[in-house]
């Protein structure tokens, strides 16, 4: 199935410049340029409007890029569905996760991946949940890893993987933390930490993750409940960069458990009545089929996630 000149015109529309198209297809501007005005004279339409650096397309050029998408992703849909029943270990996957814990989550899997599947392509993205949700819509990512609240899930596929507390962290320094005891394990492992309210911290400065941030829903309603507004020292993209906040006897902190399993120095960790918890996922394109190889994969991440 050749679509090639599909996805010629799609790369043109996604970098709104057909020079810089051509660099990314690895090929020449006149060669690019001439597979548009061919497929242009066959359709007796212009699909562009041509600036010096700006070439957006017109109302019949979104028609053919909307549909030509669509064409895509039955080829994708349609070569899942037949390497799955041709058994042939072969292909690509496209995989999305945030930046930091994300990271260390493909670090562990793949290998474990590439060994069962050392012919499938893995291309890694490090991309902000938001980010993720938008490439999974127009099918340009196979399958994303998110930590989410339920509110904050798009019309797309999501498989549950864990969930995750949110928990207070505060200075080991501050009075609140003495006599503070010494967090137990649960039976399965799970740190037991006392339970503060977050009303016991409203003069404190707090650094938050910044407003676009999947969490900072769920931060900016526990201190709605509490009844009161944080004094924020800044935002951040960072949840380390919160903790070294804390480590130095900055701030107060907001953090997922996950950042917490090996207890930063300097820091003192609370739970908040109610046990605020968010999502862990994996996301993918609603209706489209998931290849057992990509199954794989995400069964090898809720493993790293759940015995992390």
């Amino acid at each position: 199935m050749d679509t090639k000149q599909i996805e010629y015109i799609l790369k043109i529309a996604e970098e709104n410049n057909i020079t810089h198209a051509a660099e990314k297809l690895h090929l020449t501007q006149p060669a690019l340029n001439q597979q548009l005005l061919r497929l242009e004279r066959d359709l007796g339409l212009q699909l562009f409007h041509r600036g010096k650096n700006n070439w957006r397309p017109t109302e019949a050029g979104e028609i053919y890029i909307q549909n030509a998408r669509k064409m895509l992703q039955i080829k994708q849909e349609t070569y899942r569905i037949l390497g799955d029943l041709a058994a042939t270990k072969k292909g690509s996957l496209s995989v999305g996760f945030t930046p930091g814990r994300g990271s260390s989550m493909f670090s562990a899997v793949y290998p474990r991946f590439h060994q069962k599947y050392p012919d499938i392509i893995v291309t890694p993205q490090e991309l902000s949940v938001r980010r993720q949700q938008a490439l999974i819509a127009d099918g340009d990512l196979d399958i994303g890893f998110q930590t989410l609240c339920e509110n904050q899930k798009t019309a797309d596929e999501y498989i549950s993987i864990a969930q995750e507390e949110i928990l207070l962290v505060i200075p080991r320094k501050h009075p609140l933390c003495d006599g503070y005891a010494i967090k137990k394990q649960t039976a399965g492992g799970a740190p037991v930490y006392p339970e503060l309210s977050i009303s016991a911290v409203q003069y404190e400065p707090f650094v938050l993750m910044y407003k676009e941030s999947t969490i900072r829903q769920m931060v900016d309603s526990i201190f709605e409940v509490a009844g009161f507004r944080p004094n924020v020292l800044f935002e951040t993209a960072s949840n380390t960069t919160v903790l070294n906040m804390i480590q130095n006897n900055l701030c107060c902190g907001l953090i997922p458990a996950y950042y917490l399993r090996d207890m930063p120095a300097g820091c003192t960790c609370f739970s908040l009545p109610g046990h605020p918890t968010w999502e862990m996922a994996a996301s993918y394109k609603k209706g489209t089929y998931l290849p057992v190889a990509t199954r794989y994969f995400i069964e090898l991440a809720a493993k790293f996630w759940k015995e992390g």
